[in-house]
């Protein structure tokens, strides 16, 4: 499950990306395979750590399992 993560807050990204030009039709990530499509990977500082991306917008996004 993606999420968008602010300094303070969880967010779901349908009320983030709603409003992103780079987001698909239903106004979500663009998700495949594993990668975000719309962003890039940032190295973890632990290994417990999940998947955290960078979207264009600046947003960080995890993938929570």
């Amino acid at each position: 499950m993606l999420v968008i993560l602010m300094e303070d807050q969880i967010l779901a990204p349908g009320k983030v990306c709603q409003s992103c030009l780079l987001a698909d039709r239903s106004g979500q990530p663009r998700w495949s395979q594993g990668q975000l499509r719309c962003g890039y990977q940032v190295s973890k500082l632990t290994a417990q750590q999940p998947e955290q991306y960078e979207c264009m917008m600046g947003f960080r996004i995890a993938n929570i399992e």
